[in-house]
């Protein structure tokens, strides 16, 4: 899966380093004195480093955690997001990332302690609020799992604050760890789901629809809060009878009056990201949608974006009731 690690020097004796190299034992090994020697420079093309990779193990030295943008969230009062990784292992056209980073290698922040203790101490500023922290922004919070141990080292930190709630966003079935231990009640595993239509044409490397519903579902099973993402819609001339199908597909397996929350928002990304989006793939059919720009970002058409919203919530609302429905707005 990796063939090429970048360390940077000064983690060289992190065990989490030593671990993944010994995970690795045939990957060709470069130091760097920091990462963004390798992931910063403008002359790399993300489409063609996302056929391999590399892994680029660093460490982090502020902005830990960061307030969410406007609008992002499930309820709380308190929002903000970290991410221990930059990149994701799947491919989704969509994806802002391909229009924000220069690079498609992985980044993994190996200093998840530093992590830990702003989390902590935003926990300790308002003892008597829930905080909701969200990871996943970056990168899926479960698909690396087997290398990055993120659940297993995060997950005792969440249980321990009794107002930090966190969100796991996911498309990955890398469920083990979580089927594996005790279920944290302020943990919302958070599955982004797309229809099969969708999927099977702008989701590349992603599990199919099917298969993250069954992940889904296992979890539920066990005890597990449930978070279900319909984030973001895709139009198609038919897309009334994929959602509708799709909306079906997922509450015959989930028990829709145990599921945490639900968010739902159409396909937006800032302007400067989609005309890099276009260039690295001018063929994509996504990219030529009904698409209209307004104060720098880029969604669709004003009159079909209210529809599409608006199908979908009455959709969706024949399951759940409206107060677990968190539209997310551009």
């Amino acid at each position: 899966m990796i063939d090429t690690l970048y360390i940077e020097k000064a983690v060289e004796q992190h065990p989490r380093v030593m671990a993944i190299r010994q995970r690795f034992p045939d990957a060709r090994v470069i130091f760097c004195e920091r990462y963004g020697e390798v992931f910063n420079p403008k002359s790399q093309n993300f489409r063609l480093q996302k056929h391999k990779p590399a892994l680029i193990l660093a460490e982090k030295y502020q902005k830990f955690v960061l307030p969410t943008p406007s609008g992002y969230g499930i309820g709380g009062k308190h929002n903000y997001y970290f991410s221990h990784m930059l990149n994701c292992l799947y491919d989704c056209r969509y994806c802002f990332l391909q229009g924000m980073y220069q690079s498609a290698n992985y980044v993994l922040f190996v200093n998840y302690e530093d992590f830990h203790r702003q989390i902590r101490d935003i926990c300790y500023q308002t003892p008597d609020q829930p905080v909701y922290f969200f990871s996943g922004y970056d990168c899926d919070s479960l698909a690396m799992e087997p290398i990055t141990g993120f659940v297993q080292a995060f997950l005792p930190l969440f249980n321990e604050l009794p107002n930090a709630w966190l969100e796991l966003r996911t498309k990955s079935t890398q469920i083990r760890n979580l089927l594996n231990r005790k279920p944290i009640k302020q943990c919302v595993v958070a599955f982004s789901l797309s229809p099969d239509s969708v999927a099977n044409k702008v989701e590349a490397k992603a599990p199919s629809l099917a298969k993250r519903i069954e992940a889904a579902a296992k979890l539920q099973k066990k005890g597990w809060s449930i978070g279900l993402r319909f984030d973001p819609l895709i139009y198609q001339d038919d897309y009334w009878q994929h959602y509708h199908d799709m909306f079906e597909q997922v509450f015959q397996q989930i028990d829709a009056n145990q599921v945490h929350s639900v968010s739902l928002g159409v396909f937006r990304l800032p302007e400067q990201y989609f005309k890099k989006i276009q260039k690295l793939y001018p063929d994509e059919k996504l990219l030529a949608s009904p698409f209209q720009t307004n104060a720098g970002m880029v969604s669709y058409r004003a009159e079909l974006e209210y529809k599409m919203m608006k199908d979908c919530t009455d959709m969706l609302l024949q399951y759940i009731p409206v107060a677990k429905l968190f539209p997310c707005n551009p």
